[in-house]
């Protein structure tokens, strides 16, 4: 092992131990990190101790030039600045490369979601009566129907589901845990899917593990296999749109919003740390933005 995969693995453990970081989190630091690691060695000297403010300018243009969008750039610079900082506090170096370099503040972006006619058709659409149908109704309420993120949806255990009371027990970002409250609907999706897809595949396949999702064989459903899931109910309707989970996520946030939930509320159910997090759910749909400009202007 040399000294810079020395320096990247006590980052790591920093990251595990003492910041309490996911392993998906962890592994898009490193990766960032051996990112710029690539570029050392094809430019000069690759000693990451060695890096000054000139090499990190360099860095970023590169970035730029082979056209990365702008979030990924922007990750890549945190990413890279978070580990400096932490060669920094421990003393490998003197001063951080990458705490002078900021990028433009652009216009943020709106979330992308479903208004209420498209969540309708993709429950039509999901409304089948084959093994698999009853799965993926269970995802679409459990996605809809909660908020949480897909990550947190496919390492739901069976214990992590209370019928009865009718609330999740998620595992968020950074370990922390919270209680998510389900409806109805999803309730007895959730009991159609284990009654009908679940026991049986599981029996059928002879697996016997503890989680609640499941893959058409009885594994564990992996995310890629729920983004799949979903793509194929988006087929099964007339919408042009496309589908990704953090989409439900953000439909989930902006419909309570919009229904008159308040932002606290809205932040504790998403599991975001800060509200400032929440904030860009502030936006409102064009029905409910007519309907205020109808009822409260005098010239409307």
């Amino acid at each position: 092992m040399n000294k810079n995969e020395e320096l990247v693995n006590e980052f790591m453990n920093y990251l595990t131990h003492e910041r309490n970081y996911s392993d998906l989190t962890k592994e898009a630091y490193a990766e960032d990190i051996y990112h710029f690691l690539e570029f050392l060695k094809e430019t000069g000297d690759e000693d990451l101790k060695k890096v000054e403010l000139s090499d990190a300018r360099i860095y970023l243009s590169r970035l730029t030039d082979e056209q990365y969008s702008r979030p990924s750039i922007s990750r890549k610079i945190s990413s890279l600045r978070a580990f400096y900082q932490y060669l920094l506090s421990h003393q490998f170096i003197s001063e951080n490369p990458f705490s002078y370099l900021h990028l433009k503040k652009t216009g943020l972006r709106l979330p992308n979601f479903f208004y209420d006619e498209e969540i309708q058709k993709l429950f039509e659409a999901a409304a089948g009566t084959e093994s698999l149908d009853f799965r993926d109704n269970a995802i679409l309420e459990i996605l809809y129907g909660t908020g949480i993120r897909v990550s947190e949806c496919q390492a739901l255990k069976v214990e992590d589901v209370d019928l009865d009371l009718g609330v999740l027990l998620v595992l968020g970002k950074g370990n922390r845990e919270r209680y998510v409250p389900f409806g109805e609907y999803a309730r007895i999706a959730i009991e159609n899917y284990i009654e009908n897809c679940r026991t049986p595949l599981m029996k059928k396949y002879q697996k016997d593990h503890e989680y609640l999702l499941i893959s058409q064989y009885g594994d564990h459903i992996s995310v890629s296999g729920i983004q799949y899931a979903l793509n194929q109910l988006i087929k099964q309707t007339s919408l042009t749109s496309s589908i990704h989970p953090h989409k439900l996520r953000h439909s989930f946030a902006t419909h309570l919003l919009d229904n008159g939930a308040d932002m606290r509320t809205v932040q504790e159910l998403l599991g975001h740390k800060s509200l400032s997090s929440t904030q860009i759910y502030t936006h409102v749909t064009k029905d409910h933005l007519l309907k205020d400009y109808s009822k409260f202007h005098p010239r409307a």
